[in-house]
């Protein structure tokens, strides 16, 4: 065991990092350890972790890291899915197995003023945001049980890992904090997420797989996500659309979303290629969300989004550049009090979004609902209370699926095929009974 207080550090000093640092070295020179955060209020830059160092917070301890851009080193790492000079996140580790980050403590990224620099400074901040917590090349990693709050970006973003397991951990960052997200992991393989809440100002969990732009695709597979609470936030679970390296095999089960604006969320577009396939969503509960169930392949955000080949309707050549979602299944979920739509499916007009199936779902639209977006594509206006929105899609199976408090028609389908409406009910706003489809 290795107390950083035994190296110099003290909540009294205005900045640890050499001595915090020097605790994490001295134990990886003897083989490992657990380097011990005490009771106390600790400021220190950017800390490199080491292979067999497991960094342990005691109850009351706070890791307050450093607004300055000059306690950062430049790293090379993934930023919105491309390699590039980035800052070191705040706890950074890369090449490295067996480490951990656990305890009942806090990890402050101090994020307030990096908020300020992207949002309106962005000529200051010479390299991208830290993240609070990024390990790149690493194997069997472990977070747990630590409070992590006010993340400079991105929370924790794992990177071409593999055996990560994140437990227990509550993330909180401001409602208006940008790109915030809770955990990202990225071309990851064997990703255990439980038991986490999570409230931030971006999607609360993203996974993702690189862009076109990333030299080597490398997927995201085996991810499971189960007993978690999402709160506030863009997306409660996301699946791109930095996916061109593919995503396949997740899981995610037993959650409950509430005011995430989207619920569960597929998105991509044409030019990053790569497949989501094999998804599987069960026993979930949203409230008050935009639209809990969107597959997009024509989002727009991010660079070269608005060309016309991303947009444009009309079919294309199949390409590497052309990305597929199939084999997507969601099972046992409700949804109360949604806003614009009660699900958007739309695949590419020269390649479908195919295999979904909702069963035993319910999605009740709110009575005096607020319009918004269901999807980021253009030429999608602002809607509520519409039911399922299916475009170029084929064998999709709706069994047992109930709509309330709808416009129009509960399903509205076109340029598809291969639909099946199976045992299902609906009731438009202002109606007093369903009516079975």
């Amino acid at each position: 065991m290795y107390t950083v207080t035994d190296f110099g550090a003290s909540p009294d000093k205005k900045m640890n990092t050499i001595a915090i640092q020097q605790a994490i070295d001295t134990a990886a020179e003897n083989g490992g350890g657990r380097v011990v955060i005490p009771t106390g209020i600790f400021m220190t830059g950017a800390l490199f972790l080491k292979s067999n160092i497991s960094l342990y917070l005691m109850p009351g301890a706070i890791l307050k890291f450093s607004d300055d851009q000059a306690d950062y080193p430049v790293v090379s790492s993934r930023w919105e899915g491309v390699q590039q000079q980035v800052y070191a996140s705040c706890l950074y580790a890369e090449n490295a197995e067996n480490i951990s980050v656990t305890g009942f403590g806090v990890i402050d990224g101090n994020g307030k003023k990096w908020w300020q620099l992207f949002r309106n400074e962005r000529e200051k901040l010479k390299f991208p945001r830290p993240n609070l917590i990024s390990f790149q090349e690493c194997t069997r990693i472990t977070i747990r049980d630590v409070r992590l709050t006010n993340s400079p970006s991105w929370t924790v973003h794992p990177i071409i890992c593999e055996n990560i397991t994140i437990d227990n951990v509550s993330i909180l960052n401001p409602a208006d904090s940008p790109n915030t997200d809770g955990i990202d992991p990225e071309s990851c393989k064997n990703v255990r997420i439980s038991n986490c809440h999570i409230d931030v100002g971006d999607d609360c969990i993203a996974i993702k797989a690189g862009t076109e732009e990333t030299e080597e695709w490398i997927s995201c597979e085996n991810v499971t996500i189960t007993n978690c609470t999402m709160v506030h936030g863009h997306g409660g679970v996301v699946l791109g659309s930095e996916m061109s390296g593919d995503i396949r095999h997740v899981t995610i089960s037993n959650c409950v979303f509430q005011g995430t604006d989207r619920g569960i969320r597929l998105k991509s577009r044409r030019g990053r290629g790569g497949i989501v396939e094999d998804i599987r969503i069960s026993n979930i509960v949203m409230e008050n969300v935009v639209c809990p169930f969107i597959i997009n392949l024509y989002y727009f955000w991010g660079p070269k989004g608005e060309e016309k080949y991303v947009w444009d309707k009309n079919p294309q050549p199949v390409t590497d550049e052309t990305p597929c979602f199939r084999r997507i299944h969601f099972t046992n979920i409700t949804a109360e009090n949604v806003q614009a739509s009660a699900g958007f499916i739309y695949g590419l007009a020269e390649q479908y979004a195919s295999d979904i199936t909702f069963d035993n779902v319910r999605v009740s639209l709110a009575e005096k609902a607020e319009a918004g977006e269901p999807a980021m594509m253009m030429g999608i206006e602002k809607m509520k209370n519409q039911g399922f929105i299916v475009h170029f899609a084929e064998n999709i199976i709706f069994e047992r699926v109930t709509i309330e408090n709808h416009l129009g028609e509960a399903f509205q389908i076109e340029d598809s095929r291969e639909i099946e409406i199976l045992n299902c009910r609906a009731k438009s706003l202002g109606k007093n009974q369903f009516d079975r489809i």
